[in-house]
């Protein structure tokens, strides 16, 4: 099956994708897109096949490796980043800042997350009403990830901005490259001047760290160096924002698993891997080029083609997830692909799922009566390549005093 037109920038496939995706997987594991900048993809849609994928060395995470990929996009800065690498350049990488996002560092991080939280919620819970993406679950992350890598506060808008332009992009267009490029260029000045000015003003941060191995001439060039930053940086905030606002959203759209959730908070460990499964960040999934010819899913792909690993609808395969349509905060089954598989498994999971347990456990017992404060028909969505969230979610609940000063 070849799809005519790319469907996931559409917007109102950007509000609902799944019927487009249950669509795909059912008609068949494989299928060729017209992609971005007529670039045409195969879209793998099928839990076991995805995951299986994710594993195959023959399916490389390099954009270098792919043939028709748009000249303006290969040879920059973030074309080195661990995202983009395959071992052993990965494998150097990724060691390099691993043991910043143990399970046992970032547990270390909880008071200072919470701390945060506490403060976000006590702007808005006199009020009686919010805009939850601008003021909660964005300053969240971006907060933490800012402080873990020391990114001054007052720069943290800026490079929002741009990252909203690189990410936010369906392709379409070639005016939609030029934005994006642009904004590459933006970014890999801003992050040169601050790693200079980590050179010059050491600090006790992740990014000082970073600078003082490069500079040791063994491990990191300057490339790299910013590149993984910016990796850092985006994928530290970026994920954890639609977790909270795609997650609170599904909480609303299932009044009896937000009663059950806080008549049981002991369940919100087990209800963000489900919100992960049920509609998470990664949508529609992850790329991947092919180094040689292969078969996937029965379709043959040639060396150079670009795979778009459905993340999204592999969560959703009822061969792998009973009922996968309806949402369950209590369920016990850990095997959603949200955070990838493999080598290239999420480093920031760790923190993304501690953000995640403070930010929902709090949102429960801080803002009684939460109800969408608009019709669900008005709500816009962010999206239409990696990955997919709301631009806003305004919400009314019942006025709570404020806990600190």
């Amino acid at each position: 099956m070849t799809v005519p037109a790319t469907p996931f920038s559409d917007p109102a496939v950007l509000a609902d994708p799944y019927p487009v995706l249950a669509a795909l997987r059912e008609s068949g594991p494989v299928h060729r897109l017209d992609g971005r900048l007529g670039v045409p993809v195969w879209v793998v849609t099928r839990y076991a096949d995805v995951l299986a994928a994710l594993s195959e060395p023959r399916l490389s995470n390099d954009p270098q490796q792919a043939v028709d990929l748009e000249e303006a996009l290969r040879g920059d800065f973030l074309s080195r980043s661990m995202i983009g690498a395959d071992p052993p350049e990965h494998t150097r990488l990724r060691r390099l800042v691993s043991k910043a996002f143990t399970a046992r560092r970032v547990e270390g991080l909880r008071p200072r997350v919470q701390a945060i939280t506490d403060t976000l919620l006590d702007r808005v819970s006199p009020r009686g009403h919010a805009e939850l993406v601008g003021e909660f679950a964005l300053p969240l992350p971006i907060t933490v990830i800012g402080e873990l890598l020391g990114v001054p506060e007052a720069d943290r808008d800026r490079f929002r901005t741009w990252t909203d332009d690189m990410l936010d992009r369906p392709f379409d267009a070639r005016t939609d490259l030029a934005v994006v490029v642009a904004a590459r260029e933006r970014m890999h000045g801003y992050l040169s001047e601050l790693v200079d000015a980590k050179r010059r003003d050491p600090a006790d941060d992740l990014l000082t760290d970073l600078v003082a191995a490069s500079d040791e001439g063994e491990r990191l060039d300057e490339q790299e160096l910013l590149a993984m930053t910016f990796l850092l940086l985006v994928a530290g905030y970026v994920t954890t924002v639609s977790l909270i606002g795609n997650g609170t959203l599904a909480l609303l759209r299932a009044p009896d698993q937000l009663d059950r959730l806080r008549a049981d908070p002991s369940l919100v460990p087990r209800a963000v891997e489900e919100l992960l499964r049920f509609d998470g960040p990664v949508n529609p999934g992850l790329s991947r080029f092919a180094l040689e010819d292969l078969e996937l899913g029965g379709a043959r792909i040639r060396r150079g083609d670009v795979v778009l690993l459905a993340i999204a609808a592999a969560n959703r395969d009822p061969d792998r997830f009973p009922d996968p349509d309806r949402l369950d905060v209590g369920s016990a089954d850990p095997g959603h692909l949200a955070f990838g598989h493999g080598i290239h498994y999420c480093l920031g999971a760790p923190l993304a799922r501690l953000e995640g347990q403070v930010a929902f456990a709090a949102l429960l017992e801080r803002l009684p009566d939460l109800a969408l404060a608009t019709a669900e028909d008005q709500l816009r969505w962010t999206g239409g390549g990696v990955l997919r969230g709301l631009r806003e979610l305004p919400v009314t609940f019942t006025p709570t005093p404020a806990r600190t000063g």
